[in-house]
């Protein structure tokens, strides 16, 4: 017996063609391998055509329509940018003069850090507009410069205080980067605060080697709940959040199963662990009736449809 309160609940609906992905996913991964990694953007794309399609709300599924070809441009000025960090890298440790090694490794340190930023705002900003429900697209109107800063610095924050700011630094991207996401006419905020995710990462530190790892499980629980139950949706100055619906036991369950599925099929049921992990998180997360789903609109904001050079994006 379900004893949940669904009263006025909507839920996302994951419905999949196991034999299909089953096909797609290795042919994925065998492709990628014989091309030294090339197919990767005509595999992301795939992959993520068939999840945007077998997710389902109120009867409608999701639709992304980029193409690899677009990834595959960004893809190679990434790899281009890869291979110039590891020269730098490569170089420093060979180098005669033991002088050069800090200011090489920086230079190829720097390259690699200032590249993550890149990818990020050029996925979300690509994956956004290409991702649709009724026709209705999702936007990004994030700043590539003022993501850039912020993470630059809440990186800066971080080293200085030896990793301590890593929750905080890791909430204020969230915050910045679901504030400028929209979905027709629906804007998002995030509201947890850094304090939060702290505090259930400290009793993660000190509970999973006096439990034995078993914490891991209430780990999991509060840490998806932290990151789902703090998304705030607007709709016409109306306010709700999401929330995930989930109990330890669901965790336990789902984590223990896919566990010996991996181990026992020496990694062959890989495919059949991603489609229900995917299908128990979407079943999980609870829409409040005051989202009124029906009347989510189609909404014009002023973005810039042309790619920027340095917009990167990994899909």
């Amino acid at each position: 017996m379900n004893l949940r309160d669904n009263t006025n609940k909507k839920t996302m609906k994951y419905y999949s063609n196991t034999s299909q992905f089953i096909l797609l996913y290795f042919k994925s991964i065998l492709l990628t391998i014989v091309t030294f990694g090339l197919y990767y953007p005509w595999a992301k794309v795939a992959l993520l055509k068939f999840h945007c399609r077998s997710t389902i709300l109120q009867e409608n599924s999701f639709n992304f329509v980029g193409t690899a070809k677009d990834v595959f441009k960004s893809y190679l000025i990434l790899l281009v940018i890869i291979a110039i960090t590891f020269l730098f890298l490569f170089t420093s440790f060979i180098a005669p003069n033991n002088r050069l090694y800090p200011f090489l490794f920086a230079i190829s340190y720097f390259i690699f850090i200032s590249i993550i930023p890149m990818v990020i705002h050029g996925t979300l900003k690509y994956r956004a507009k290409n991702t649709l429900w009724k026709g209705i697209q999702f936007h990004y109107l994030g700043s590539k410069s003022e993501l850039y800063w912020k993470f630059l610095s809440g990186l800066l924050t971080t080293f200085l205080t030896l990793g301590i700011y890593t929750p905080w630094f890791f909430t204020e991207l969230r915050k910045y980067i679901i504030s400028h996401l929209r979905f027709g006419n629906l804007s998002f905020e995030f509201k947890g605060e850094g304090a939060q995710l702290f505090w259930i990462q400290i009793k993660f530190i000190f509970l999973f080697p006096s439990t034995f790892g078993i914490y891991s499980f209430w780990f999991i629980k509060e840490l998806l709940q932290f990151y789902i139950n703090n998304i705030e949706v607007n709709q016409n100055e109306i306010k709700t959040r999401f929330q995930l619906d989930v109990r330890t036991g669901d965790i336990f369950r789902l984590t223990i199963i896919n566990f010996a599925l991996i181990i026992f099929s020496f990694g062959l049921a890989m495919p059949f662990v991603i489609l229900r992990t995917y299908k128990a998180l979407a079943s999980f997360i609870q829409i409040e009736d005051s989202i009124q789903i029906n009347k989510i609109q189609q909404a014009n904001y002023k973005t810039t449809s042309k790619d920027d050079f340095l917009d990167l994006k990994l899909v």
